[in-house]
């Protein structure tokens, strides 16, 4: 097995020929060991080529190739100034729908509350870091959010996916995202050296069926992980594991919630902003009520 041997930093474009073609590479890790591929050169080198193709489009050539209409992350409301805004609707709301609060307050802290946002819409619309996509075990596509990021992304999404080997229930996976306009820049490990790349970045994790605490947690902090590994400041959630897979909403939202919270009185300084993107009303019901628990205003 060879790999190339060298002690300064490439772009992808410099290190594709000297270190793809022809060669097989058994470990792409990142820090974390999160990515592990056994796979062809010329395959990888493929995804990586095309990846290439949109990583030196200028933005406003990119920007044409969205299939819809795309938010800066500039122009979505944080939490703050959204509870400000909507305060009294928003702690009527809390009380009809909640006799007793389910959790106990944490403490106030005006900037992880800026920290944060509540979006309701088509989260491949956003143009942040990373979006998480709620994907099944194969990592092929499927419906929801999953299709959804799929058609948005065009079919070079699948062609890297088909490479990753799928993904275990609770973990994730990192791709590209091609013509998504989520961006951002990557450091990706090869054995002991570091390689820089520019990637265009969704965030792969597969929820579980039903109600399992433990591996929807998880599915958030791997995503987490590979954020402050990847250097990614902003990024989309979207709610993992409430469709076809069946775990309560409420109970799903609570997990979200507290697993973005712990991982922010930790790491705040990491990230520029968290978005909780809901699509269904009932879903931005829950969240409007519970994040007033997660991130009080006072």
């Amino acid at each position: 097995m060879m790999f190339l041997r060298t002690t300064k930093q490439l772009s992808s474009l410099q290190l594709l020929p000297k270190l793809l073609k022809g060669k097989i590479i058994e470990h792409i890790v990142n820090r974390t060991s999160i990515f592990s591929f056994g796979i062809l050169a010329p395959e990888y080198a493929q995804v990586f080529e095309q990846r290439d193709k949109f990583l030196v489009m200028p933005l406003d050539q990119k920007r044409q190739l969205y299939k819809g209409e795309h938010k800066t992350l500039g122009s979505i409301v944080t939490w703050q100034d959204f509870f400000s805004d909507e305060e009294s609707r928003l702690k009527n709301q809390l009380v009809q729908n909640y006799k007793e609060e389910p959790i106990k307050k944490f403490p106030f802290n005006v900037e992880l509350n800026k920290k944060v946002s509540l979006f309701s819409g088509d989260i491949t619309s956003l143009e942040v870091d990373a979006i998480v996509n709620a994907a099944n075990n194969s990592l092929l596509g499927g419906g929801g959010v999953d299709g959804a990021i799929h058609r948005a992304a065009g079919p070079e999404l699948l062609e890297e996916c088909r490479l990753l080997n799928g993904c275990k229930t609770g973990d994730a996976k990192l791709t590209g995202g091609y013509h998504l306009p989520a961006k951002c820049y990557s450091l990706f490990h090869l054995k002991s050296k570091e390689f820089s790349f520019s990637f265009l970045d969704v965030i792969h994790t597969v929820g579980p069926k039903g109600e399992k605490p433990a591996l929807l947690e998880s599915c958030y902090n791997k995503c987490l992980e590979i954020a402050l590994n990847e250097n990614i400041k902003s990024i989309a959630f979207p709610c993992i594991s409430t469709g076809i897979y069946g775990y309560p909403q409420q109970a799903a939202a609570l997990v979200a919630l507290k697993t973005v919270r712990t991982a922010l009185d930790k790491y705040s300084d990491k990230f520029d902003r968290i978005i909780f993107c809901t699509f269904m009303p009932a879903d931005l019901l829950i969240y409007e009520c519970l994040m007033q628990l997660f991130f009080p205003k006072d």
